[in-house]
């Protein structure tokens, strides 16, 4: 299967909502204190659109967007992987490889360290995480509005 990967339009706003809808479905995350009470999550192309904050789309072969993620700012010097979620079509596929590159490199021209958290029930999540260097940490730079997330990590860019 091969995918395109591409900063995020005003067009991909709901397709992106979607994708994070059904996976927060799947992984029972479909509550307050999760991604899913977002209140932006409807508004991404708005939102990711100030250096420092982007947010990229993987689309298949037929358009249909399978993925994305996303970094934010938190501080000056630490910033988020935000809404990281590929379907489940699009796993094992390299797709998700290919975002956190794209993101990481994107990150380390504007922050010394990354943050991001997860449930604890998304266990390949969290082994893909730390291949690319995230370390568990019971810190959290900010408060954020994700209390529902109990795994934390950060990484040293």
């Amino acid at each position: 299967m091969t995918h395109t990967i591409r900063p995020i339009e005003k067009k991909d706003n709901a397709a992106v909502e979607g994708v994070i809808r059904t996976c927060l479905i799947e992984f029972g995350a479909n509550h307050e204190g999760t991604a899913w009470a977002d209140p932006d999550l409807g508004r991404f192309s708005e939102i990711y659109s100030t250096p420092g904050n982007r947010y990229w789309v993987a689309e298949d072969e037929t358009g249909h967007i399978v993925g994305g993620t996303g970094i934010g700012r938190l501080t000056d010097t630490v910033c988020e992987l935000q809404k990281m979620y590929c379907l489940p079509q699009a796993r094992g596929t390299g797709v998700a490889h290919e975002l956190m590159a794209l993101a990481l490199r994107y990150a380390r021209d504007y922050y010394a360290q990354c943050y991001l958290e997860t449930l604890d029930n998304m266990v390949a999540a969290q082994k893909f995480y730390e291949k690319y260097g995230f370390v568990r940490t019971n810190v959290a730079p900010v408060q954020t509005n994700h209390f529902a997330c109990e795994v934390k990590y950060i990484k040293h860019l």
